[in-house]
């Protein structure tokens, strides 16, 4: 338990209020704090110091730098209730908000940046994890011909492997020039079961419960918010409907996030399963279906659940 003296000291500052109030909704680097908030490295990073030693806020690394949020053992109860009220009371929270909101597109439009880069060769170059096996392993594990949301589909290429058994596929990606490349290849193979849709996979442009199964192929550690995709996904399936996710075991190549904008280096088997059900999926599976044999040696989760 955090002394309460600590904590008193460390909120009795304005900034250090907006500081908490930023990081309550959003992880944030250093760096995307100067730009939010309009203030000096080392003064934000003062702030941080003395936040961390009140343990209102904790960091993670991510690649150089690291991204900072509220602690966890205060991001509910009687801080947050605080928070909420200091909200009111703070003139600038709006405007710090505004601000945090355009950052964190910013951080958006770097990954989009990169997938609108190699779109249309993507498919012809390594992507670590995904192999026919893992793909295959898949497969053998969907239903007869459904509804199926491809979710951050990229180019297309398993949506149209897809489509081949379902009644329709939702093919939906951030990058434009991603599905143009999809659309192309749909259109030289005459496949017409195949919808196109742009959109970020935390705000997913399919309507509740109109889906029978959501997949999720090596797309999930591109999420800024993984938790929040899966709860999309959630969302957009009927009851009873299925997910399906292929994605990176927790790894240490750093390079992946430069590499192929990797948000996150892959997810252990507990942090897969905590995620599906925290939005109260059931009879949760995942276990590692794949091993690269070269280096860095990726290993291959698959994940499957039902919508209660």
């Amino acid at each position: 338990m955090p002394s309460i003296v600590k904590i008193l000291r460390a909120a009795a500052d304005p900034n250090r209020i907006r500081i908490l109030l930023l990081l309550q909704v959003e992880e944030l680097s250093v760096a995307e704090l100067q730009e939010i908030l309009v203030m000096g490295q080392s003064t934000i990073s003062t702030h941080l110091s003395q936040l961390k030693q009140a343990e209102l806020v904790e960091d993670r690394r991510t690649g150089k730098s690291s991204l900072y949020r509220l602690s966890s053992e205060n991001s509910i109860g009687s801080l947050a209730e605080l928070l909420n009220q200091a909200r009111k009371e703070t003139p600038e929270a709006a405007q710090d908000q505004a601000a945090m909101t355009r950052v964190v597109k910013k951080r958006q439009d770097k990954m989009r940046a990169f997938f609108d880069s190699v779109a249309g060769r993507l498919g012809r170059d390594y992507v670590p994890g995904k192999s026919w096996k893992s793909m295959a392993e898949a497969l053998l594990r969907l239903l007869p011909p459904m509804t199926i949301a491809d979710l951050g589909a990229g180019d297309g290429s398993f949506s149209l492997l897809l489509a081949q058994s379902a009644t329709k596929v939702i093919a939906v990606d951030a990058s434009d020039k991603m599905l143009e490349v999809g659309r192309e290849q749909a259109a030289r193979h005459g496949i017409e079961n195949v919808e196109f849709r742009q959109g970020d996979m935390e705000e997913l442009p399919i309507e509740d419960g109109t889906v029978d199964l959501v997949f999720f192929s090596q797309s999930l550690h591109h999420a800024l918010h993984p938790e929040r995709a899966v709860k999309e996904a959630a969302r957009i399936l009927r009851l009873g409907g299925r997910i399906v996710i292929l994605d990176l075991a927790k790894h240490r190549f750093e390079e992946a996030r430069e590499l192929y904008a990797d948000q996150w280096l892959g997810f252990s088997e507990s942090e897969l399963e905590k995620i599906l059900e925290d939005a109260d999926f059931e009879n949760v599976s995942v276990g590692i279906v794949d091993k690269d044999t070269e280096v860095p040696q990726f290993h291959t989760l698959l994940a499957t659940a039902k919508k209660a």
